[in-house]
């Protein structure tokens, strides 16, 4: 019996490690994003569609008053994630990629604002509350499909019971 409690503590002691072996992140130490991910046949995946931000004013004409800037609209969805993540069971940790859309900001030119999506990216991965990374392209595209957004993003997660 007791050699069975041990194998038992030991099993579920090791269990996670093992399991997190499974999936391979390739770290880059300089940068906020990983160089690559290998996840294996057998692990489980969940894969979001696009994704922008809430209406945060639905009264106002105004793009920004409605929807936010890039900064805004990033921090809200990825939010937004979170909550579709925790009703499929996962946690922003278990994301190993992100693909996000920036669309031109009239307020800059028409420019893109890559640094409101850099700020907001640190909020939500490679922190103290999230230590890992993901692996992600950020792609400057024409438009979007309604025009007051500016930021569209698609998540990839893997299931926790098949490793992070």
């Amino acid at each position: 019996m007791r050699y069975l409690l041990i194998s038992c503590l030991m099993l579920c002691t090791l269990a996670p490690l093992m399991l997190s072996a499974q999936v391979q992140r390739y770290d880059n130490p300089d940068s906020q994003i990983l160089k690559g991910v290998r996840i294996p046949s057998n692990v489980q995946l969940f894969f979001t569609s696009g994704i922008v931000a809430p209406v945060l004013d639905k009264h106002s004409d105004d793009p920004y008053q409605r929807y936010g800037d890039t900064y805004t609209q990033s921090i809200n969805t990825l939010q937004r994630i979170a909550d579709i993540l925790a009703e499929a069971g996962l946690r922003m940790e278990d994301v190993v990629q992100l693909r996000i859309y920036l669309a031109p900001d009239p307020k800059l030119d028409n420019t893109f604002d890559f640094e409101g999506w850099f700020r907001a990216y640190p909020q939500f991965f490679n922190n103290a509350d999230n230590p890992n990374k993901v692996a992600r392209t950020t792609l400057a595209v024409a438009a979007l499909a309604r025009p007051d957004l500016l930021v569209e993003i698609e998540a990839v997660a893997v299931y926790p019971d098949q490793g992070r």
